[in-house]
């Protein structure tokens, strides 16, 4: 565990809008699994696909389809749910979320949600990767590459997340040590890596953690008997916030987003196809 003192950021006066698109070269002759079709289409995993096809949730070409092998081609007329899927070119976005947003596609309250904060600019359906609450600020990924998502949140793959925490009472080295050491909380152990404390500012700590349970950074405070004031998520899988200031987004980088997909044992994507 370490001090440090911190330095806010500059904004950055211009944003990335070019995105990093790849085509999935798929001829309209060849076959595909449909669980990939599905996944590939941004729905869900391939996991999550092979539910929707055994409880006979996927129509192709109009008729309900419940084998798990059945495969399908590009041109085919794929339905899950009643929603009309195809194959569109893989897009990633980085967005730095605001207060008060809700980490979802739509809200039936009506309330902002992260598909308002980024104006649906990519012309593509994407969804988030994850979750942030509503009261948490900082890196969301969203994208409609079904299996780098899935991936992304499995713990299997225990991928690392930063957070920047401000407590309401300060907590002491030897709490904080704690967490290096790893807490009992009602659902297992959770432990805390490369923990920095704020020299100028005791109630704020910086911490990683490498799993996504419920409310786990709010649940490690509490267990030292004080709350979360400020949330934010500054890192996530080796991507940081950096020239993104809050509420705006950026399309991840060619390189960026097969860091990821290898960092979760993906094949790379070929851009210049």
């Amino acid at each position: 565990m370490s001090n440090k003192n911190k330095k806010r950021r500059p904004k950055n006066k211009a944003d990335d809008k070019k995105a990093a698109k790849v085509d999935q070269n798929y001829s309209q002759e060849e076959e595909i699994r449909l669980n990939k079709f599905i996944a590939h289409a941004g729905y869900c995993s391939r996991r999550e696909a092979d539910k929707y096809i055994s409880t006979g949730k996927v129509k192709v070409n109009g008729e309900v389809t419940t084998e798990l092998g059945t495969k399908v081609r590009r041109k085919d007329n794929v339905v899950v749910e009643e929603q009309t899927l195809s194959l569109e070119p893989f897009v990633y976005l980085l967005l730095h979320k605001s207060k008060d947003v809700i980490t979802t596609t739509d809200d039936e309250r009506d309330r902002t949600t992260v598909m308002d904060q980024i104006e649906n600019a990519t012309g593509h359906r994407v969804y988030p990767v994850g979750r942030l609450d509503r009261n948490t600020t900082g890196l969301l990924i969203l994208t409609n590459d079904g299996d780098l998502a899935h991936r992304l949140m499995h713990p299997s793959y225990s991928v690392r997340k930063t957070y920047q925490i401000r407590t309401e009472d300060p907590l002491t080295e030897a709490q904080l040590e704690q967490y290096l050491e790893g807490i009992e909380l009602e659902d297992g152990i959770a432990k805390g890596y490369n923990i920095t404390q704020f020299m100028d500012d005791s109630n704020t700590f910086e911490m990683s953690v490498f799993e996504g349970r419920n409310r786990l950074i709010r649940r490690m405070v509490e267990y030292h008997n004080t709350v979360v004031t400020k949330l934010k998520r500054i890192e996530y899988a080796g991507l940081t916030l950096k020239d993104v200031p809050i509420g705006r987004w950026r399309f991840l980088r060619q390189n960026e987003i097969n860091n990821l997909r290898k960092l979760v044992k993906l094949e790379t994507l070929n851009f210049n196809k």
